[in-house]
């Protein structure tokens, strides 16, 4: 009885992979875009999209036998219907490499309608790609996109079809073009051992402003660059979450110029801890909560000039975001905030506000709370006048860094992070 007994456990032992079916792949994401509302405006292009076809570019950080996307309706205000959608590789804007267009169905079907409020990922798709490879994403919209779910500042050219459905053409002719992204959110590949994800968070800085369009320099892209040199490179991905105008700890929208993103609080969850695959956070916020107050864009406040922030109120924003991905066993670094006297916004910048930004980047540099440091504001300041950028590494408005001044930031990075 005892070795019938024995038998049968063995046999349910065996029994239970077959019940819980192949194993699954887990993935990781090799490219990322913050989501982002808009306020509804006739000349944009990719705010007028209907019976149309949308191509956009996208270049992965790490690579993968398979791509799985995700695409976002989260701040659509109603249901938003992909009548096709396809990838390829880029050739320029509006080509893709003949031959290498794959359909991309969802549950096995060619379309789908993705609900308000709601992302929707894709099948996997047997399209292998290489580390730092620019792939193309064609998207057809059958009927009118009222509320559009963007990344505003992509800095690379999207192209608008005329009419039809042209997911499959190698090249479509551009009926108007964008430097903006619709939907595309996330490409996952499927995740290798030893391999980590840095999610980098932030504002502008992050995002890129100031840096050349289609040029892929702003510092996220040039640390993938730096990391590939590496032997480690194909173990660690960077994705760019970062939103121009972010703050901590209020949204923004202005309806001159669009929305600049819930706060980092708001968005920390879905933007930084649920991106497949993350290990690692740098985060780069807090300049715009210091900023903003009293400064004026388009003859309206960035913020309202009482809505002044106390150090200290930043510096439990960052307490509250260590503690949140300590939770989920995720490592976050801290960064300074970078200098920014002389910023052509009028009210931007002042004595008080420089006070502040010292205030916080010395517990930043101090306190030990974080699991690392980047010292941006060393990297970039003018070592004579150290509230203002430094003239080589500034832009235009000096505030955000140029290119030379973004891959200055990537190379001051620590890499020995991410192990």
């Amino acid at each position: 009885m005892r070795e019938l007994r024995n038998w049968a456990l063995v046999c349910f032992l065996l029994f239970i992979p077959q019940l819980a079916g192949a194993p699954r792949n887990t993935w990781i994401a090799t490219w990322a875009a913050s989501p982002q509302p808009t306020a509804p405006n006739p000349r944009k292009p990719l705010l007028n999209i209907e019976d149309q076809t949308v191509r956009e570019r996208v270049r992965v950080s790490i690579g993968g036998a398979q791509i799985c996307l995700r695409f976002s309706n989260e701040y659509g205000s109603a249901p938003l219907l992909i009548g096709s959608a396809t990838v390829g590789v880029s050739a320029d804007p509006a080509s893709v490499r003949p031959g290498s267009i794959q359909t991309v169905t969802f549950g096995g079907r060619n379309s789908v309608t993705i609900p308000a409020g709601a992302p929707v990922l894709s099948d996997p798709v047997a399209f292998p790609v290489a580390s730092g490879a620019e792939i193309s994403i064609s998207l057809y919209f059958p009927k009118r996109v009222a509320t559009p779910t963007l990344h505003a500042l992509a800095l690379k050219r999207a192209v608008v079809s005329q009419h039809g459905d042209y997911t499959r053409a190698e090249k479509i002719e551009a009926a108007a073009a964008s430097e903006s992204l619709i939907l595309v959110s996330a490409v996952l590949v499927p995740a290798q051992p030893s391999q980590r994800l840095v999610v980098a968070f932030g504002d502008s800085v992050t995002d890129g402003d100031g840096s050349t369009v289609e040029a892929d320099h702003n510092w996220p892209s040039d640390l993938i660059r730096r990391l590939g040199k590496t032997p480690e490179g194909s173990k660690v991905g960077v994705v760019n979450e970062g939103i121009v105008g972010n703050r901590l700890l209020n949204d923004c929208f202005i309806a001159s110029a669009g929305c600049f993103g819930v706060s980092a609080l708001a968005r920390f969850d879905r933007d930084a801890l649920a991106v497949p695959g993350v290990t690692h956070i740098v985060l780069l916020e807090g300049i715009n909560d210091i900023g903003f107050p009293g400064a004026k864009l388009g003859g309206g406040y960035l913020a309202d000039p009482a809505d002044v922030r106390a150090p200290e109120e930043l510096i439990d924003a960052y307490r509250q975001l260590i503690s949140r991905a300590h939770a989920h066993g995720v490592k976050l670094i801290g960064a300074t905030i970078s200098p920014f006297e002389g910023v052509d916004v009028p009210g931007y910048y002042s004595e008080s506000k420089e006070a502040v930004r010292q205030t916080v980047n010395k517990w930043i540099r101090t306190s030990d709370s974080f699991d690392g440091v980047i010292d941006f504001d060393a990297v970039l300041r003018d070592p004579e006048h150290p509230s203002r950028l430094f003239p080589r590494f500034a832009s235009e408005d000096h505030l955000h860094p140029n290119d030379a001044g973004y891959q200055a930031m990537a190379d001051a990075i620590d890499v020995t992070f991410f192990k």
